[in-house]
């Protein structure tokens, strides 16, 4: 039909999309018709819409529409079925904590519903069987929680420190040594959910404004991105296993220890270049407070 809706409107599975294609099928070509169905929340105006919906349509078109309009309704049926299902399973897991008198804050990532999400509120559901949030730690999300869960279960028990934890995900150096020599430190090559989660949680750092955003960031620029990916993702697994075994709720502040560390190692490092060169850095007087004026 060669129309062009979906270049003024982002989803056409939504309100205004579905609106138009039922319309379409229905046997209503006129444009103006047509883009009187959007929706009032929609960016681009009639006339817009209208330009875009100027087509040719032939006997076959509305035809294969159907088809696929039928399709994509009956997947999501089964869509919705699974979540159905997922829910029923994730309530038989006992609860840790008692989400009516410790209720979770909202999120602070609010966004518009995504096509595929669950439907249903999984970051409680988590909260719930794993009795810390987890979505509180930087690049954490409610669907790499639950790709822990599925692939780990409620507890890491299983494991007896947090270097079990970070090999079985292989996320380590896993040094070759041969005659005293170590030949190689590269991490094993494993096919690990968790572990993959953990690395594009740790991608996500990139613009992160926190401990773990600074650190991924050092760590690139350093490393580069693969290792930094790699090193991220380690701290990661390190930081959801000592919340899961201490039941302790992430915490920002510990970090500002080695924050500070890091910081006067830099400090230390920028005076001796300065002194090799011979300059020396003086420090800058505290800003918002001017002296007045006499």
């Amino acid at each position: 039909m060669n129309l062009q809706l979906h270049h003024v409107i982002s989803d056409i599975t939504g309100l205004t999309g579905t609106a138009i294609i039922d319309a379409i099928l229905q046997g209503e070509r006129d444009p103006k018709k047509l883009a009187g169905l959007r929706d009032g929340r929609i960016k681009a105006s009639e006339q817009t819409i209208a330009r875009a919906l100027v087509g040719d349509y032939r006997n076959e078109h509305p035809f294969t529409l159907c088809q696929s309009l039928a399709a994509f309704r009956h997947y999501q049926q089964l869509i919705a079925a699974c979540d159905v299902e997922l829910q029923r399973y994730v309530g038989q897991f006992d609860s840790r904590v008692d989400t009516t008198a410790r209720p979770l804050e909202r999120p602070k990532d609010l966004h518009k519903p995504r096509r595929n999400e669950l439907r249903f509120d999984l970051r409680t559901e988590l909260y719930r069987i794993f009795g810390v949030h987890l979505s509180q730690i930087p690049g954490i999300n409610a669907l790499t929680a639950h790709t822990l869960l599925a692939e780990v279960g409620p507890d890491l028990s299983r494991f007896a420190t947090p270097s079990a934890f970070v090999s079985w995900l292989g996320l380590c150096p896993d040094n070759r040594i041969s005659g005293g020599k170590i030949l190689s430190v590269q991490t094993r090559v494993v096919k690990n959910r968790v572990a993959k989660s953990l690395r594009m949680a740790a991608q996500s750092l990139h613009r992160s404004q926190s401990f773990l955003g600074d650190y991924y960031r050092r760590m690139r620029a350093k490393l580069g991105t693969p290792k930094a990916i790699t090193a991220a993702a380690h701290k990661l697994a390190r930081i959801i296993f000592h919340l899961l075994s201490t039941r302790e709720a992430y915490d920002e502040s510990i970090f500002s220890k080695h924050e500070l560390q890091h910081r006067y190692r830099k400090e230390l490092r920028l005076r001796n270049h300065a002194r090799k060169l011979g300059f020396d850095i003086i420090p800058a007087p505290p800003t918002g407070h001017e002296r007045s004026v006499p």
